[in-house]
């Protein structure tokens, strides 16, 4: 990824010395990071927002407002991998690693693959 705004849902305060949250709809926070030529931007946090069961597009219309292009999880659910395709906001997996810095890194290099529709879980409990 050359150039974007990246987000990775992460727990407490987020930022690159993070780590990425297990259930992307329940983070703490959204840590942004804008790419430009292949080179870290700008960091900043965005609160994620309540949702009930089932109001798994709330991220979905947070994160398409705030202006991300790719998001990087570690699984997420059918319902809401379609709400993101849906507003152009291309999912990554990395079930690897939780720490940022480095999964950031990884998405910028190359490395990372969109997730397909057969790696999708549940909902609703850990991923």
């Amino acid at each position: 990824m050359k150039d974007g705004r990246i987000a990775i849902p992460s727990n407490g305060q987020g930022g690159l010395d993070g780590t990425r949250s297990g259930h992307f709809g329940h983070c703490d926070v959204f840590t942004l990071v804008d790419v430009e030529n292949a080179q870290i931007k700008e960091i900043s946090i965005l609160h994620n927002q309540e949702h009930v069961q089932g109001g798994c597009m709330v991220p979905v219309s947070l994160l398409s407002e705030n202006r991300v292009n790719a998001l990087i999880v570690g699984g997420i659910g059918m319902r809401p991998l379609m709400g993101f395709k849906q507003v152009g906001i291309h999912v990554y997996h990395d079930d690897q690693r939780t720490e940022i810095g480095p999964v950031v890194a990884d998405l910028i290099a190359g490395n990372l693959t969109e997730i397909r529709n057969d790696q999708v879980c549940g909902g609703g409990g850990q991923v």
